[in-house]
């Protein structure tokens, strides 16, 4: 059987009950209080009737609470997805629906127990959701052994985390990137987690002042306003040793401004729901290239194939494979999906197209997926054309990626109107702010009198991209 991740922590724990786990709000938590709460939180799980195997949902904000009740679920031996507070009621209620969990966990009372891990991992440890391309929400289950190779990438050769180290965790913890890179691997590396509940430019200043922070995960939207904030300088970050980008591409002239202001290195890589970050700029490798995303990191095979599977030269441009042991075992009951992704022998299916050098660097040339993937979160084209056609003037819509300086990608929509309907872009954005989480919502809206379409009656989105150039209806 395989360890659990549960076990893994506890024994992090044991080895250093008094260190430092979470600061939060304030106040400081040690390993053994941590571990103790999230005892109670195991206790309380198992007097509602679970065990091992069963499913949680964390309907948590980030804070001490949140790493409690998922420690807590860890020791039982439960499978968690974690819920993004963004999530509209309607967005909430469908990935319950898919999930099925026993219990939704919204409060987590502090009381204190010693409760034991189970010592193997039985189903998945964590179901993780992104946006699938049907609109239906997709959940990407990670094993106990998938989890445990994916934090030891982050905490070893990616952020060479040290148990003197101070890890900002601002990133959403329903989000992969930060669940994984902010929380889970800078535990299992005996580091302190300084833990926010949402970003600020001037918060998250503070806290790297006063909490003598070291490690900065974040996305490029975060350290673009962090530039755009006046008068600080490096001496307000000097604890820092390194920053951390992913979720979205953190161009280049961000991460050399960045460098240049603070003296601070910005790692940047390149990751997934499904995958954690298997390419990577390396915390203790010196190289850096403009056009790369990094290299695979150590365990992590990957392929650039052509059309019918071919591997291509190097340089040349191919859709991008990866394996590794901290892949996904599939989506949750979606087997359809998973084959269309997951090859039976390992190799993930990223639609990203690629290029690799002769020293292992990767390079992204776009995307073979319709997915937007805006400021690190996936946005589903289709879930935001049903959202904008339940509006009763709309015939029809499209919804597709344009290029932003600092999300990566932004949410562009062109709608058609029903035979003597009228309403406006700005009607149909507050439509749609009802209805999806804000990062879904479109920021750009041209109403046409059709859209363009091929012999099959097709949209053409490619048309409807080179539109985007001209006048806006919003």
């Amino acid at each position: 059987m395989i360890p659990s991740f549960g076990a893994c922590l506890d024994a992090v724990a044991r080895a250093a009950p008094r260190h430092v786990a979470l600061v939060h709000a304030g106040q400081r938590m040690s390993r053994r209080e941590l571990d103790r709460w999230a005892g109670g939180v195991a206790r309380r799980l198992l007097a509602e009737g679970l065990r091992p195997g069963d499913r949680i949902a964390l309907a948590l904000p980030n804070g001490a609470a949140f790493a409690a009740a998922l420690l807590g679920a860890f020791k039982v031996g439960l499978t968690v997805a974690p819920l993004n507070p963004q999530l509209t009621h309607e967005e909430r209620d469908r990935i319950l629906g898919d999930f099925r969990p026993a219990i939704v966990l919204d409060a987590v009372p502090h009381t204190e127990a010693d409760v034991d891990a189970v010592p193997e991992g039985e189903g998945p440890a964590l179901v993780l959701y992104t946006s699938g391309s049907t609109g239906r929400p997709k959940g990407a289950m990670l094993s106990h052994a998938a989890l445990a190779a994916g934090t030891t990438a982050w905490r070893g050769p990616i952020m060479g985390l040290r148990t003197d180290d101070r890890v900002l965790a601002v990133l959403p913890l329903s989000h992969s990137y930060g669940i994984n890179g902010a929380l889970l691997a800078p535990l299992l590396a005996g580091a302190t987690v300084v833990l926010m509940e949402r970003f600020t430019p001037e918060s998250v200043l503070a806290a790297v002042r006063e909490q003598g922070v070291t490690v900065l995960p974040g996305v490029a939207t975060m350290f673009q306003r962090l530039l755009d904030m006046p008068a600080w300088h490096r001496d307000d970050v000097r604890s820092l040793r390194i920053a951390l980008s992913g979720a979205a591409p953190c161009p280049w002239p961000l991460a050399e401004a960045w460098r240049a202001r603070t003296g601070v290195r910005i790692l940047r890589g390149y990751g997934m729901t499904e995958l954690f970050r298997p390419i990577s700029y390396l915390a203790n490798d010196p190289r850096d290239y403009p056009d790369a995303i990094g290299r695979p990191v150590p365990g992590v095979d990957i392929r650039v194939v052509d059309d019918d599977g071919r591997e291509v030269p190097l340089g040349d441009v191919g859709e991008l494979l990866i394996r590794s042991d901290a892949a996904m075992d599939g989506y949750l009951a979606q087997p359809d999906e998973t084959a269309a992704t997951l090859s039976a022998d390992g190799w993930f299916k990223t639609g990203d197209l690629a290029s690799v050098s002769a020293e292992g660097f990767v390079s992204i040339a776009g995307r073979k997926k319709e997915l937007i993937l805006r400021g690190g979160y996936s946005v589903s084209p289709p879930e935001v054309e049903s959202a904008l056609c339940a509006h009763p003037a709309v015939a029809e819509a499209a919804v597709v990626g344009v290029t932003h300086p600092d999300l990566g990608e932004d949410v562009a929509a062109f709608v058609a109107l029903r035979g003597g309907m009228r309403v406006s872009a700005d009607d149909l954005a507050g439509w749609c702010k009802t209805r999806l989480a804000g990062y879904k919502c479109p920021r750009l809206i041209t109403i046409l009198s059709e859209l363009p379409k091929g012999p099959t009656g097709k949209v053409l989105k490619a048309r409807l991209r080179e539109r985007l150039a001209e006048p806006r209806a919003r």
